[in-house]
């Protein structure tokens, strides 16, 4: 489970509401299908600066239900409003938010989310027939998405949610305030679902570094040679001080952690699956047991010889941490293919593959199925619910299956290979390239690297309080994210390219400040666009480039 901070730091307002967006809808049903079938069993791993988003979102809907303290998330805010906005290009806004969603899966459903869309768009072309729009029209857009949103296992057990589906039209405020105090008990409880789901011994909890860097680049940039090694670099040969970074960020991450679960993680999801002999030397003296990677970088880590046996864990010498590796080929069945598919065919489909391995690879096999937390699930009908439900009872029950998590693979002695050289990589293509190695995700490190010289200088000069270096450290953090890189390039979309570059500058330039300096002219100026029309939105990539 994981996403970027969305906050401004500064501000405090959320940029951006995936996070809460994510978690009513994906993240209380992946908790309600585990909880729904006791033997199934995974392992779950949540990243640090998700956490303290989930905490910061059901403080804030406390305050409001108890003092009415305004909220930080803008869309979420909308959704309780006594009155739209009076300004006219914030209400457009909010109808135009109120769009983003998988138009097959989550508008075109229900009829009358439907309807209210194809108003909507009809109005971005009649701009002037805004003024004649009543209010009631952005209130029930406003439901409708926040509907959509929620989890298919709560519209399934919920009387509540149910009528408000059933309403349909003409919204109250009174109904308004009912999902918002909906959402704020999803958001409340879905920390402590899998924290008891783990005390059960049903999942493991891992541990990604705090803020999702990519971890082999801030120790070496070089690394992405290994994969690529055509690939231009950005102008910095190396990031500024990078392994305290890491460092930094695994000691942050694990503090967060034991904060929100009361355990130490005994595997590390390192962020996007990058690693490299240093990465894995590194998480080894960090006391990590486990962690995981991409089938491709396995791959690449074994030619010319392509004997690869992906069905084990294996551990690099002179490290003391086992590397598991993800069966790109059964997991991105279930990314991108099984959502067009029956919910019984796939999962059928699914079975056959795994007895297949089982018939024609002798001894013990572990299969790896790794996956996104969420951005799979909006594109299967009912996200999901049917393939979720039928995976886990089926594979569950299954006679020559074993669900388990990779700390009992470990300690039911699996046979581990030795790996005698890595090549650095990660889960998407086992390669860098998707934050590193063209021209705008260069121009990102570089932005990146410069401010970085402009801390370390800070620190150097003893001048910032204990304070001041405290928040200049955690801003540090978010703008080392991947999640930025992720996005920058002309292949994905223009709006989401467009949001995340935007916070991207903004967060370096909150940086800045926070060192006392002005921030470059460069940061008041977009450096990249999108204009692609990638799979599954850009959200998601493939294990193996196609």
């Amino acid at each position: 489970m994981h996403q970027p901070e969305y906050r401004d730091l500064k501000s405090g307002e959320f940029k951006l509401p995936w996070t809460y967006l994510h978690v009513i809808k994906d993240y209380v049903d992946m908790a309600a299908h585990l909880e729904s079938t006791p033997q199934a069993k995974a392992v779950v791993n949540f990243a640090p600066i998700l956490l303290e988003q989930i905490d910061d979102y059901v403080q804030q809907i406390h305050l409001y239900l108890k003092e009415r303290l305004p909220l930080n998330d803008p869309l979420l805010s909308a959704l309780i409003a006594p009155y739209p906005p009076e300004d006219q290009p914030l209400y457009w806004q909010l109808i135009k938010d109120c769009l983003r969603a998988n138009k097959e899966r989550q508008i075109n459903r229900y009829l009358a989310f439907k309807n209210l869309a194809k108003i909507a768009t009809w109005l971005e072309h009649h701009f002037y027939a805004l003024n004649y729009i009543s209010t009631q029209f952005l209130e029930d857009m406003l439901v409708w998405y926040h509907l959509a949103w929620i989890a298919e296992s709560v519209k399934q057990s919920d009387k509540r949610i149910q009528a408000l589906i059933a309403k349909a039209t003409n919204f109250t405020l009174e109904d308004r305030t009912l999902l918002f105090t909906i959402i704020g008990e999803l958001l409340e409880s879905v920390v402590n679902r899998y924290k008891v789901l783990a005390e059960k011994g049903q999942i493991e909890l891992s541990v990604t570094p705090y803020a999702h860097p990519i971890m082999p680049l801030l120790l070496d940039l070089n690394s992405a040679h290994e994969a690529m090694p055509e690939a231009p670099l950005p102008k910095f040969k190396n990031y500024p001080q990078g392994r305290e970074r890491v460092l930094w960020h695994l000691q942050k991450g694990m503090q967060t952690f034991e904060h929100y679960f009361g355990i130490k993680a005994t595997g590390c999801w390192p962020s996007e699956g990058s690693i490299s002999n240093e990465t894995l030397q590194v998480l080894s003296d960090f006391g990590f047991k486990w962690t995981a990677s991409g089938g491709s970088v396995l791959h690449n880590s074994l030619r010319p010889n392509n004997t690869m046996d992906i069905h084990h864990p294996y551990q690099l010498i002179n490290t003391n941490i086992s590397c598991f590796f993800r069966d790109d080929g059964l997991s991105d069945l279930i990314g991108f293919e099984y959502s067009k598919w029956q919910a019984e065919d796939a999962v059928n489909d699914f079975i056959k593959h795994i007895e297949n391995i089982a018939a024609h690879e002798p001894g013990d096999k572990v299969v790896s199925i790794i996956m996104d937390g969420e951005n799979a699930w909006e594109y299967f009908p009912n996200n999901g619910y049917e393939f979720l439900n039928a995976f886990y009872k089926r594979l569950s029950t299954h006679p020559a299956i074993d669900l388990c998590t990779f700390s009992e693979c470990l300690k039911n002695n699996s046979t581990i290979y030795p790996l005698n050289k890595l090549t650095a990589g990660s889960w998407v293509y086992g390669t860098f390239s998707t934050w590193i190695g063209s021209a705008d995700k260069n121009r990102g490190w570089d932005m990146l690297g410069d401010v970085k010289c402009v801390f370390d200088t800070a620190i150097l000069s003893k001048r910032l309080t204990t304070q001041q270096i405290l928040e200049a450290e955690f801003q540090l953090a978010v703008c080392e994210g991947s999640d930025w890189f992720w996005w920058f390039g002309d292949y994905n979309p223009g709006e989401a390219v467009s949001s995340f570059e935007k916070q991207f500058r903004l967060n370096l330039t909150n940086l800045y400040l926070l060192l006392g300096e002005e921030p470059p002219a460069y940061l008041a100026e977009s450096f990249t666009r999108g204009h692609g029309d990638p799979s599954m939105g850009g959200a998601m990539r493939p294990g193996v480039e196609h």
